[in-house]
């Protein structure tokens, strides 16, 4: 298995209960979308280790997780905080025009004037549409309110809508925008 080829589908939060269940929040379009896979790849990359997924629920904007091997909370708390992934190869290809947000992360963003934004470091949904977080490669030094001078990256927020955002080509690594600058 190529461990760098993993998809971080949702995160580990917090044992649920006495018995080993556990609640993940899934990174997934909708929230029952890891469901379908009959095993979770746990873990931070890259060190991923297979878990069977034994029993899961639903239960308001989480899902509650049994994995094989894990029967009381001891060993349900000893996995909060680990991320939860799946092979790439196991994924279905997006449609035309869709992205899995792994894929978009690292891109480098560029607008219609041939400003160089940065890279793409996070994809964060707000209920109207995606946002991409595109911060600066360039650190501009700012001085404190203590008098000393550190580094600062700009971060933008942009709208992934296809206004804002016309092109994305992944094979050239590159998105285009539509966004002005001093934004």
């Amino acid at each position: 298995m190529a461990f760098e080829n993993m998809v971080v589908m949702g995160r580990i939060v917090a044992p649920y209960g006495v018995y080993g269940w556990l609640k993940v929040i899934p990174d997934t379009e909708t929230i029952d979308g890891l469901l379908g896979y009959d095993a979770w790849w746990v873990g931070k990359a890259p060190n991923w280790r297979a878990i069977k997924v034994e029993q899961a629920k639903i239960h308001n904007d989480v899902l509650l997780i049994k994995f094989a091997g894990v029967s009381d909370r001891d060993q349900a708390f000893s996995l909060k905080g680990q991320q939860v992934a799946v092979p790439r190869e196991a994924l279905p290809e997006p449609d035309e025009g869709e992205y899995y947000w792994s894929d978009l992360i690292g891109l480098q963003v560029t607008n219609k004037q041939g400003v160089v934004f940065g890279k793409i470091t996070q994809v964060f949904e707000t209920g109207a549409n995606d946002v991409l977080v595109v911060r600066e490669e360039q650190a501009t030094a700012v001085q404190g309110k203590d008098g000393k001078m550190h580094e600062e990256y700009r971060e933008r927020l942009i709208p992934f809508t296809s206004e804002a955002v016309p092109d994305v080509n992944l094979q050239a690594g590159t998105v285009l925008v539509d966004w002005d600058a001093d934004f």
